[in-house]
């Protein structure tokens, strides 16, 4: 399993210095070279109170369940009590740390293997030069044609040049400089890769590819659901389950065990909600489903819209319990926003997983009751009533997710004979892809890897990329080349659109790529707008649209202020046809053209610029070409980009 969620903005030196401030602290508070193996900092075990005494065993068996024996994990007991001891016994923090170091350790060691490697390499190709110099025939000396060297009463002979020509090779110097690794080459033609592509996506693959966005209203169990169904198809085991258990007890926040399998930060499990987007993925029979689990809180609503853009079908998480549905579905919900999103982010499939129904005694009038007002918003919002699906399920005790066995499934199988949340799953259709189109890949997520290659994680949105391409970084005049490619710790010689990957570049510096950024071939660049001509559906809005309204807009992973300059015309919802030509203003359930430019980010005033973006009309990339607009904390519109100005 992999989770791309490390870093939302490269800052390199910050983390160095904050890495070096946690080394100071718990070295000062160490004294290792005097401290026996069993002792803890600044005193030992003799000096701790009874209380600080069982706290420290109590932390020591907790980290030992999350991180392993000490020949899994390579930690002694001693390192772990220091940590504990320097955190004031905080477990979290500890374990934090102690994972931190580990990964700087195993980092270090593979930068010390790789630079021993590249030593020999340049020792062997050196003994090779010398020897191949040692065989060649000695050269005559020439005869002095003027001065004589200073000093020198004989001449000098060959094999004593040859002597001085190995001492300046330095064969015996240890600090032999490592040789630049070449980027990697293109090994498969691209004809053929695109002819296996066209074979996996049209079913003569074991298993077709689904990527599945979880959203619904705060607090509807969207976390704990993914958590438990990971754990009934096996990507969970129980040595995992019974730390998440143990530690989220400690903190007073048992109920969200489940959730800990993919809120993974501190600070979501501290505060007991998803703040950005988990990656996880597991398998149907017939299905490869890679889940983006969005948050519910309205104050990250950008962090869902950046999952719901690299998503295919969506999972809508809602509350049973009386008055916490009412909650999600009233105006300012969180449930009615995201079923908009999605729809408007050109998802079409979704599934509707009525939770928590344990809590209302699995009640099958309730269960009725949500979907009969569900459904009129569901067509009202675009989605086809073939493609939405309902099914009652108990997250926290795992009923009707992949089987409904045991007592707890007996008052739910007394009205209900439908398939699993599994099944329905298993069911989804993956849309179109375009393999035909040049490469496009937004940026979601930039990080480094452990052995420090800059990597970006995002959705192909068109074409394919190969291992050894050279791709233009846009915004900007730089390039890169794909180092590798990686699926869910698999590595991959190419990735198709609709693919959800990470790529680790190289021969690029981090500064020239950010989130927002797209990644395309050189022969075929994105084109750079600031001003753009959109056909909008307006939403459900209290305060009209006038020209020159700011706004924020959203495309992919990238947000920037812009404004609504034009309001270019109304058009009739069913047919687009002209309605009334530069409106005065546009009211809720409207349908426009507008014309949207950016604003600079910077300074005001007449020299201000706004910053270009990648862009494409829809009709040339459907995925390049979607747009949202927010206003005030509250999404007004969606639309599709329809000119380049």
């Amino acid at each position: 399993m992999s989770r791309h969620r490390d870093v939302r903005n490269i800052n390199v030196a910050g983390k160095m210095f904050q890495a070096l401030g946690n080394e100071t602290r718990l070295i000062s508070h160490s004294h290792s070279d005097e401290l026996d193996d069993g002792a803890v900092s600044d005193g030992g075990e003799e000096d701790l109170s009874p209380q600080e005494y069982e706290q420290l065993m109590s932390g020591l068996d907790h980290i030992r369940a999350t991180v392993g024996s000490q020949e899994q994990s390579g930690l002694s007991d001693k390192e772990i009590k220091d940590t504990l001891y320097h955190y004031f016994f905080n477990v979290e923090q500890s374990i934090n740390y102690l994972l931190e170091a580990q990964t700087r350790k195993i980092a270090a060691r593979e930068r010390k293997a790789a630079k021993e490697r590249e030593k020999a390499e340049k020792l062997a190709q050196q003994k090779k030069a010398a020897e191949a110099s040692a065989k060649l025939p000695p050269a005559k000396p020439k005869k002095a044609t003027g001065a004589k060297l200073s000093g020198a009463s004989t001449p000098v002979r060959s094999t004593d040049i040859r002597q001085l020509d190995l001492a300046g090779l330095n064969l015996d110097d240890e600090t032999v400089l490592p040789i630049d690794e070449p980027p990697p080459k293109i090994t498969v033609a691209r004809e053929k890769v695109l002819e296996e592509a066209r074979k996996q996506l049209e079913g003569n693959a074991d298993k077709k590819t689904v990527s599945l966005v979880v959203i619904g209203h705060v607090d509807a169990g969207k976390s704990t659901l993914m958590g438990r169904l990971l754990y009934e198809l096996g990507r969970v085991d129980d040595k995992t389950r019974k730390a998440h258990e143990r530690a989220s007890s400690k903190i007073g926040k048992s109920s969200f065990s489940w959730a800990w399998e993919l809120d993974g930060t501190t600070e979501e499990r501290e505060r007991g909600i998803t703040m950005d987007i988990a990656l996880q993925s597991f398998a149907t029979p017939r299905r490869q489903i890679t889940i983006l689990d969005a948050p519910g809180h309205r104050d990250f609503i950008p962090n869902m819209i950046s999952g719901a853009s690299q998503a295919d079908c969506a999972l809508l998480v809602v509350d049973a319990a009386v008055g916490e549905f009412e909650a999600g579905f009233e105006r300012g919900g969180q449930t009615r926003e995201h079923l908009l999103l999605v729809r408007s982010l050109g998802v079409s499939q979704v599934v509707i997983a009525i939770n928590k129904l344990d809590q209302v005694q699995w009640s099958q009038a309730r269960y009725k009751e949500i979907c009969k007002l569900l459904r009129p918003f569901l067509i009202q919002s675009g989605f086809h009533p073939s493609k939405t699906k309902f099914v009652p399920v108990g997250a926290m005790a795992g009923v009707n997710l992949v089987a409904r066995d045991g007592d707890e499934a007996q008052a739910l199988n007394a009205w209900y004979s439908g398939p699993t949340l599994c099944d329905l799953l298993d069911e989804l259709e993956p849309p179109t892809r375009d393999l035909d189109a040049p490469l496009r890949f937004p940026v979601a997520n930039v990080f480094r890897t452990p052995s420090s290659v800059i990597a970006v994680s995002g959705r192909v949105c068109g074409g394919l990329v190969q291992v050894g391409e050279r791709l233009r970084i846009v915004p900007g005049d730089e390039t890169a080349v794909v180092k590798a490619i990686e699926s869910e710790e698999e590595r991959l010689e190419w990735a198709a659109a609709g693919s959800n990957v990470t790529l680790h570049l190289t021969a690029v510096d981090p500064r020239h790529i950010t989130i927002g950024s797209v990644l395309c071939p050189p022969t075929d660049v994105v084109p750079l707008v600031t001003s753009f001509t959109a056909r909008i559906i307006v939403f459900d809005i209290q305060v009209p649209i006038t020209a020159g309204t700011s706004v924020e807009l959203f495309h992919h992973s990238r947000d920037v202020p812009a404004s609504i300059s034009k309001l270019l015309a109304t058009l009739d919802r069913a047919s687009g046809t002209v309605l009334r030509k530069n409106p005065r203003v546009l009211a809720k359930s409207m349908s426009a053209e507008v014309q949207i430019t950016l604003r600079s980010t910077t300074v005001s005033g007449p020299t201000a610029r706004a910053q270009p973006i990648p862009l494409e009309p829809f009709s040339v990339n459907k995925e390049m070409g979607r747009i949202l607009i927010r206003r005030g904390g509250e999404t007004i519109g969606a639309g599709i980009v329809t000119e380049l100005n």
